[in-house]
């Protein structure tokens, strides 16, 4: 759950235009968070039967995420029940393998690589990118073609429009802890220096909606994150307005799971299942972000860059 006022006011700012229309509410067992599915997926025997033992038997899948920002996943005005792409994908991955979910707030983009090896979490979806670093401790279900990535900042500033991380040399950007965006702006400025052009000034926050409200208070000029998400902050905060548009070739969102989970190959199928029958598409086409649809669901090496 949110923790600080800040947290509570950013979402409050960030969830007032919201306008998908969630069919199902889902209310786990006790210490799990409720939730909020746009689609509720048939069930398919063959999947089910696909699972694991242990997962057949609790009869659910427990699902970390670290709520951030719609539309990827977030909590919902009531401050208690998650909502967004994320928890509508793993929902209704859920759904055709015939279990329940029961979600976790993982308190942070940190604890979830953690929480996934210690056992905590059978998979966890929090924007992840599918990378080679991460491969070495997880396994990866690709989801979501992340290529695109946007800068934010207010609309005073008349910053940008930037097209390449070349561009921000001598800039100040605020990135979210343990995301891959910092290494992205590391590396540029590191390119920077070495062509013999200012440093980017890098600022690191806790998380998302931390960095976007240091941009609407005017404590740092841009911030770089997910393009849908800063999209939708540009959009519905008045302050705000997107200050470039970037493409990192090859960036893929992908479910994580424990290293060796014997749950990655159904989970796999299930996404391709509601990839074919055009469940996934009605997902991502009700949060306005269908640009980002992949044509089938890749594991591992296939998707890690």
């Amino acid at each position: 759950m949110m923790k600080t006022n800040l947290k509570r006011t950013v979402l409050s700012l960030l969830l007032a235009g919201a306008t998908l229309a969630p069919l199902a509410v889902g209310y786990a067992a006790e210490g799990d968070v409720p939730f909020r599915a746009a689609v509720k997926a048939s069930a398919d025997p063959a999947l089910h039967d696909s699972l694991p033992e242990a997962i057949k038997k609790a009869g659910y899948i427990v699902a970390g995420t670290n709520p951030n920002t719609p539309p990827t996943t977030f909590y919902e005005a009531d401050n208690k029940t998650l909502a967004g792409r994320e928890i509508d994908v793993m929902s209704a991955i859920a759904d055709r393998l015939g279990v329940a979910i029961h979600w976790k707030d993982t308190g942070g983009f940190d604890n979830i690589i953690p929480g996934l090896k210690s056992g905590r979490y059978d998979v966890a979806l929090a924007n992840i990118d599918a990378n080679k670093k991460r491969f070495q401790q997880v396994d990866f279900v690709g989801y979501y073609n992340a290529s695109k990535l946007a800068l934010i900042a207010r609309k005073d500033a008349a910053l940008g429009p930037y097209t390449e991380l070349a561009q921000l040399c001598g800039q100040t950007v605020g990135a979210g802890a343990g995301t891959s965006q910092i290494t992205r702006l590391q590396q540029a400025s590191d390119s920077c220096v070495s062509g013999g052009k200012p440093a980017i000034t890098i600022p690191i926050f806790p998380d998302r909606p931390a960095g976007v409200q240091a941009v609407i208070s005017g404590r740092v000029p841009m911030f770089f994150g997910p393009y849908e998400g800063l999209r939708y902050q540009a959009t519905h905060v008045k302050p705000l307005a997107l200050a470039g548009d970037i493409n990192i070739e090859g960036t893929t969102v992908a479910l994580a799971l424990p290293k060796g989970s014997d749950l990655v190959k159904p989970v796999q199928a299930a996404l391709n299942s509601l990839i074919a029958d055009g469940s996934y598409q009605k997902i991502l086409d009700g949060w306005d972000i269908g640009f980002g649809a992949v044509k089938t669901a890749g594991i591992n090496e296939e998707i890690a860059k």
